[in-house]
């Protein structure tokens, strides 16, 4: 039994099922228009007796096409091409044939053509029609808002009951188009049969040809009573199939989608899924989707190349969206995008996320040795800090960065399951992870974790302290702090992916295991930190005072208000209208402390200075309310970050704002202490670089005040707005003017030249000056690891004569 059309993929409606369908019916339209030729012609050939040779040349060039038409059936084919070759031959035909003729090849054939061909245009337009309702179902049920739950009934009813009429009209169909394919060979031979008989009775003129023909002609006959028993046999064979599968239940068809690894064809699973795209519209597309070769594909047709959406699974994970209007909708995250999908049902919708699980899982279990491979092919880091478009020739990389990281107690295993040798790290957490692992953290989102490489991404001074300051022995201290209170348990390598993120979102999303302080507890630490800052202040204003700097040298043509400054570096000048002009000598082996500054001449400056003030002295009181926020505050002034890590792990807000103290935030209390670290931590966290306090200063105009030219390098990088002006309308450039502070006026300068050229070049320019870019990597190693070369110029004094 030979089906053209295989009932069960029909019900599937897959795109395989589609090509088929389009190849038949184009089969079909295009037999038809063969036969009603043939008919035609026939016909021509009775009414234009006269016409007869002519008439008869062009039928038998109509068997001919014919043939060709029926390449696919070699019987068809090699039977009529020898029958034309036998017609070909015979001119002159007798009136008696057309009589003949009429009857064996017209009324045949016209009865096959009106009743069997138009059976199949009548089911094709039945089938035609149903398909566009099912679509219609399908789109209406997909949009169904969820919180208008009459809409959302009526939307799966009428789904429900479009999918039940699609199945029968589908099956008929199939079953139309089966049976006419099985009779198409008997009727076309059948017919051609008699008509040549009837020329072998009444033309004895060609009574020679069709002796050598009679053979298999003979031959043909036979063949054609076993074809026609074989037909009736088959459509027997399919209408029982037809009434069988008609009889199933087909009531739930969300459970026909199961995850099958081991597949033949290598697809795990397939099925439809409406796709949201990534252009400003957002709309909703229906595509094929499926799992394979460790990927996650979809076309829209059949013989469309499959587009990749996620080019290996054990770099993504899968997660449910409740937040949209649409219902059942899941979204796969990779390293570079995210795909939002859409199930027709809920069962479907957890079947797909079990599915892309168990690929993940899979992938992992046969591919785990190519877990080194895999982290040194592609990098999903969070990208360089550093502002330009490529990572800076001292920034550490590589196996220097890993193994100052490694070597932190704890670090050397996964901070989350224990893996040896972990290669990635969350760079605000300041924690080392496995590949697993940072893929988990990666989905929590930036504003939990920020995952880099310790191979492949490029790690800036400040950062990696950062990262030598913390640790997983010091967060797990904070994060599991009542783990094995709660009987909580760690994840061990290799265990399956899902309980690894479950623990994860415990631990640092619900951060299950963090243990409350009590009041007493809090108040204890507030106090015991804001003690240790008044230490730290004493120590270091204990310290020898600085030698005044060198007086700048007036350079001619710059005015009073010292609006003039070259970097010696750079070589560019800017004048007191923000234009740039290029200076004619460049000294190369100048050094940017020594950078030549054209200020106003300064009074000169006493021996000893009086007390700095650069804003309200800070000084502790017993607060209100004790928070986990003043814990943030006053740790950031005492430069303990893992008392600041605590802090945010209760819960502190990382802008928290001390209304009891000038309005100030923690980034403005982390300046005061001094530490470039602190300040990137707080940062990494989110910190606003902008925030004010009451005076109107934010972190750059405290960092300027105080002289901190690390850390204005490091806000500069960050983005901080250096035109902001406090309530007295000095902007952080005013100030360290004033202070005659070289560096920090170049640092300010040059992000001012740097910005304009920027915006010069237009929207889309990335780096702006390489001398910029130099200059402020100086400073970033310089702040980071030789700090008291910055620190020649003392604090900003406003009452300084």
């Amino acid at each position: 039994m030979k089906i053209t059309v295989d009932f069960e993929e029909c019900l599937k409606d897959s795109p395989r099922f589609r090509a088929t369908i389009e190849d038949v019916e184009g089969d079909v339209c295009e037999l038809e228009s063969k036969l009603d030729k043939l008919v035609k012609l026939c016909i021509g050939m009775i009414d234009a007796g006269k016409a007869y040779n002519a008439a008869n040349k062009q039928f038998v060039n109509g068997i001919r096409e014919l043939a060709l038409q029926s390449t696919k059936d070699e019987v068809i084919e090699s039977s009529l091409s020898k029958f034309a070759e036998s017609l070909q031959e015979m001119i002159n035909y007798h009136t008696i044939l057309f009589d003949q003729a009429q009857r064996s090849i017209k009324t045949q054939l016209q009865t096959f053509v009106k009743d069997d061909l138009r059976k199949f245009k009548e089911a094709k337009k039945q089938f035609d029609k149903v398909s566009e309702e099912k679509d219609a179902a399908l789109i209406k049920n997909a949009q169904a808002p969820r919180n208008k739950q009459h809409e959302v009934e009526e939307a799966t009813n009428i789904l429900t009951a479009t999918r039940k009429c699609f199945r029968h009209i589908v099956l008929d169909y199939v079953l139309q188009i089966n049976v006419l394919q099985s009779k198409r060979r008997s009727e076309i031979l059948k017919s051609m049969l008699s008509f040549m008989y009837a020329h072998l009775t009444f033309f004895h003129q060609g009574y020679d040809l069709f002796s050598e023909l009679q053979p298999l002609m003979k031959q043909l006959g036979g063949q054609l009573d076993q074809l026609v028993v074989d037909a009736a046999k088959e459509k027997r064979d399919m209408e029982q199939k037809h009434s069988t599968i008609q009889q199933k239940d087909f009531s739930n068809d969300d459970t026909k989608l199961e995850y099958n690894v081991d597949a033949e064809n290598g697809i795990a699973m397939e099925g439809y899924l409406f796709k949201r795209a990534s252009n400003a519209f957002k709309t909703w597309n229906r595509r094929w989707f499926s799992i394979q070769n460790n990927q996650l594909v979809y076309q829209k047709k059949f013989k469309d190349n499959p587009t990749v959406v996620v080019e290996d699974l054990r770099l993504c994970t899968v997660k449910h969206c409740e937040d949209l209007e649409r219902r059942f909708c899941f979204e796969v995250v990779s390293p570079t995008k995210s795909c939002m999908m859409q199930a027709d049902s809920e069962k479907l919708r957890q079947a797909w996320i079990k599915a892309v699980q168990n690929s993940i899982a899979t992938a992992f279990r046969d591919k785990g040795d190519d877990a080194e491979k895999l982290d040194r092919k592609s990098s999903t880091s969070t990208g360089s800090l550093d502002s330009g478009g490529e990572p800076k020739e001292r920034s550490l990389k590589g196996e220097s960065a890993l193994q100052k990281v490694i070597a932190i107690p704890g670090n050397a295993c996964c901070c989350d399951c224990g893996q040896p040798d972990p290669r990635w790290a969350s760079i605000n957490l300041g924690i080392t992870l496995c590949i697993q692992c940072s893929g988990i953290h990666r989905s929590l989102g930036v504003h939990f974790s920020k995952v880099r490489s310790l191979t492949l991404d490029s790690w800036e001074p400040e950062l990696l302290k950062l990262m030598c300051e913390l640790g997983n022995g010091v967060i797990n201290q904070i994060y599991e702090a009542r783990r094995e209170e709660l009987g909580a348990r760690k994840p061990q390598p290799g265990d399956p992916r899902h309980e690894v993120e479950a623990y994860i979102k415990a631990k640092y999303v619900d951060r299950r295991f963090v243990r409350r302080p009590s009041d007493e507890e809090l108040r204890s630490k507030v106090v015991s930190l804001s003690k240790q800052e008044k230490r730290l202040s004493s120590s270091s204003e204990q310290l020898p005072p600085r030698p005044p700097p060198p007086t700048p040298k007036l350079r001619p043509g710059s005015n009073a208000s010292g609006q003039s400054v070259k970097s010696a570096d750079s070589g560019i000048q800017h004048s007191a209208d923000g234009s740039r002009e290029m200076l004619a000598t460049t000294p190369s082996n100048s050094s940017l402390a020594d950078a030549d500054i054209a200020e106003p001449p300064p009074m000169p400056m006493p021996a000893t200075l009086p007390p700095p003030s650069p804003c309200k002295e800070t000084v502790f009181s017993e607060p209100k309310e004790y928070s986990s926020g003043l814990q943030l505050y006053w740790a950031s002034c005492a430069r303990s970050l893992p008392d600041m890590a605590e802090a945010l792990a209760h819960g502190a807000q990382v802008n928290w704002v001390n209304t009891e103290d000038d309005k100030r935030t923690p980034l403005i209390m982390a300046v005061r202490g001094g530490s470039l670290v602190t300040c990137e931590f707080l940062l990494q966290n989110a910190a606003n670089v902008n925030q004010q306090d009451a005076q109107g200063r934010g972190p750059l105009h405290h960092a300027t005040m105080l002289g901190r030219t690390g850390q204005v390098c490091l806000f500069l990088k960050r983005g901080a707005n250096q035109n902001a002006a406090d309530i007295e309308e000095k902007t952080p450039l005013a100030i360290a003017v004033e202070a005659a502070n070289a560096d920090i006026v170049t640092l300010l300068r040059l992000a001012k030249m740097n910005e304009e050229m920027r915006e010069a070049e237009g929207p889309y320019s990335q780096t702006g000056d390489e001398t910029y870019q130099d200059i402020f990597q100086d400073f970033t190693h310089m702040a980071s690891n030789d700090p008291d070369k910055l620190n020649r110029y003392q604090q900003y004094d406003p009452q300084r004569p």
